[in-house]
């Protein structure tokens, strides 16, 4: 694998996760080290978009709980090895926390994770309720920890209709919160409809949406200084 090219173990490694390989993503996540290749570029690349294909496949009945759980697997023996040596220049800094959850009365939270693990490399500081979680409890732990944003999943159409539930509550509390939304019954125009201030079409997509809400709070921030 010496001889390999930065394209070869990227593509490894989301194959590896795809397809429950483990020693392939290990062997693939030693290489990147190895020939000192960019470790975020190889976890968002490879190993998240290795993930963000179950999801798919999840989603379109191709994959079931088992073969995911085994695709996370690998993607965390990846992981292990190569977030200790991801770099973060300047741009990509801790720029603030949000606080993450599954609403009330849904139980699935493969996407949620598969976002939190980008916040975490990104290097958000971030506050995972799990899923599950009561509509309450979201807007408590923002006011505990005063994060900056919240992210906001749901699977199921019963259950999104918490969410705007939620946004109104947050929002009522704390005005300059920012709120983002998403999950397979969510689209742009119902977190629009919802008072969402993002909506993460899937993990990629949701950090962006992140850090462009974090921009537009410390844009506020600035503001509010100088008057």
């Amino acid at each position: 694998m010496a001889t390999s090219t930065r394209d070869e173990l990227i593509d490894q490694l989301k194959n590896g996760v795809v397809e429950f390989d483990e020693d392939a993503v290990v062997e693939a996540s030693e290489s990147v080290v190895e020939n000192g290749l960019d470790a975020y570029d190889a976890v968002m690349n490879g190993l998240a978009e290795g993930m963000n294909e179950v999801g798919e496949r999840f989603g379109n009945g191709t994959y079931f709980v088992p073969e995911v759980l085994m695709a996370a697997d690998a993607l965390y023996k990846g992981l292990d090895i190569l977030r200790p040596h991801v770099k973060l220049d300047a741009s990509q800094q801790i720029r603030g926390s949000v606080v993450i959850g599954t609403v009330e009365g849904d139980v699935h939270d493969i996407g949620k994770n598969l976002v939190k693990l980008m916040f975490e490399i990104a290097g958000f500081e971030v506050h995972d309720l799990g899923k599950d979680v009561p509509l309450d409890k979201f807007v408590e732990e923002q006011l505990r920890t005063d994060s900056d944003f919240v992210c906001l999943s749901a699977m199921m159409t019963t259950t999104m209709v918490g969410m705007p539930i939620i946004i109104q509550k947050i929002k009522a509390k704390n005005p300059n919160v920012r709120i983002m939304v998403g999950g397979a019954p969510v689209s742009a125009d119902i977190a629009q409809k919802f008072g969402a201030d993002g909506y993460g079409e899937d993990a990629p997509n949701a950090l962006q949406e992140a850090l462009r809400m974090v921009s537009s709070i410390k844009e506020l921030q600035a503001s509010a200084t100088k008057q």
